[in-house]
C-alpha cells in the first residue's frame, strides 16, 4: 500500500492589474498533477493588508506565493509564516546578503534590489547585463531578500526591448514557481 502525502494549500497574492501569469501556470501544474497540492485562496492587492493578514490565517496555508503582489508585507505576517511565504523577484539574489551571483558567462548578475517589473527589466538593459534573471526566495524582513530557492537566467540579445526581454523572462519565471512548488510538494 502507498501513502499519498497531504496537499499542499497555497494562498496566492496576485496583482489586480497583472497578467496572472504565474496564478496560471501553478493551476495549470496543480491540474496536470505536477504539484500535489490545491489553491485555497486567491487574495488581490486591492485588499487592504489588515484584511490579508485574517484572510490568510482562514486559508491554513503551506505556503503563499506572492505572483505579483505589489504591497509590503506586514511584518508579523512575515514573521508568522517564517520561511512560508515565497516571492519571485526579477532580479539574482544572492545567497548571503553580502555575495554575488554570477551569470552563465561568468559575469555578476544584477540583483535589481528594490526594482520590480518593466523598472527592474529596464536595469538589466541600461546595466548592460549579458543575463537578466529572476529569483524566487522565501520573504524575510529583509528588503527583496532571504533564502533563495531557486532561479533562471534570460541571455539579454542585441535588439532587445523591455517587452522581448520580458516575455522571455515571464515563461522562465512562470516554470520557475512550478519547479519550486513541485520539490516543496514532494518534501
Amino acid at each position: 500500500m502507498t501513502f499519498q502525502k497531504t496537499k499542499l494549500k497555497l494562498a496566492i497574492l496576485v496583482h489586480e492589474g497583472g497578467t496572472q501569469t504565474n496564478l496560471k501556470a501553478i493551476r495549470d501544474a496543480i491540474d496536470k498533477g505536477k504539484i500535489n497540492a490545491e489553491i485555497s485562496a486567491v487574495i488581490s492587492d486591492t485588499e487592504e493588508t489588515a484584511e490579508v493578514a485574517g484572510m490568510l490565517e482562514k486559508t491554513s496555508a503551506d505556503y503563499i506565493c506572492l505572483a505579483g503582489w505589489k504591497k509590503i508585507i506586514p511584518s508579523e505576517v512575515i514573521k508568522k509564516y517564517e520561511n512560508r511565504i515565497l516571492n519571485l523577484h526579477p532580479g539574482l539574489i544572492p545567497d548571503v546578503i553580502s555575495g554575488d551571483v554570477s551569470n552563465p558567462d561568468n559575469t555578476k548578475a544584477l540583483w535589481n534590489k528594490g526594482m520590480y517589473g518593466d523598472k527592474a527589466i529596464q536595469n538589466f538593459l541600461d546595466q548592460k547585463s549579458t543575463y537578466a534573471g529572476s529569483s524566487i526566495h522565501f520573504l524575510t524582513h529583509n528588503f527583496d531578500f532571504g533564502p533563495v530557492l531557486g532561479r533562471t537566467f534570460e541571455k539579454i540579445e542585441q535588439n532587445d526591448n523591455v517587452e522581448s526581454l520580458y516575455a522571455r523572462l515571464k515563461k522562465k519565471e512562470n516554470d520557475l514557481y512550478i519547479e519550486v512548488l513541485e520539490k516543496l510538494s514532494k518534501n
